[in-house]
């Protein structure tokens, strides 16, 4: 285990493969599970700038429940989550070609969302763009990234298998984006005793 700047990272994340497979699991993260997808107030206030951006790549029904309920829900413990579709997908989704994709995505691979808010960056939600790793806040102060290995994500585990990709390199840019570029090389530094 490392420890650097009030963040925990497992061995795991180092020694577990990973990388996604979208055409093998049709992108079941998001229209599995028991809860949306974590959020935090500021990306709800960033959502909410966004969210008439990105109704167009929205299914009808995550539309309603958008429209009817906001941009965020309550998760069992009483956290800000992603709303679902009737207990199930989440109301972000889009289909293309049978397969789940986030249309928050879609609309920032477009440049729909350039300039709507003050995060330029954001693609989606950060929970979703760091999965499989969670990020559990501890009484410290300090942050651990927890690895969720989830029976929907085996063709990723196989494929990062086969690329000999480990969890951390494939999260490469989304740990960047929530943790920044020197946290991210100083921590690959301290692993492999690079440079």
């Amino acid at each position: 285990m490392l420890i650097f700047d009030n963040v925990i990272i497992p061995d795991n994340l180092f020694e577990e493969t990973f990388c996604c497979n979208l055409t093998l699991c049709k992108g079941a993260c998001c229209i599995e599970g028991d809860a949306g997808a974590p959020l935090n107030e500021t990306e709800i206030a960033v959502l909410e700038d966004l969210i008439d951006a990105v109704k167009p790549y929205m299914t009808s029904k995550g539309k309603v429940v958008v429209e009817k309920n906001g941009v965020f829900d309550f998760d069992i413990e009483g956290c800000f989550a992603t709303p679902l579709i009737d207990e199930g997908e989440c109301a972000f989704v889009c289909m293309e070609d049978g397969t789940a994709r986030c249309a928050i995505e879609k609309a920032y691979e477009t440049g729909t969302l350039k300039g709507l808010s003050d995060d330029d960056n954001f693609n989606k939600p950060i929970s979703c763009y760091l999965y499989p790793i969670r990020l559990v806040s501890k009484d410290n102060g300090f942050v651990e990234l927890r690895y969720h290995k989830w029976d929907v994500c085996y063709h990723a585990r196989k494929k990062g298998k086969e690329l000999k990709m480990s969890v951390f390199e494939f999260l490469k840019q989304p740990l960047v984006r929530r943790f920044g570029k020197q946290w991210y090389e100083r921590v690959m530094e301290l692993k492999y005793n690079i440079g």
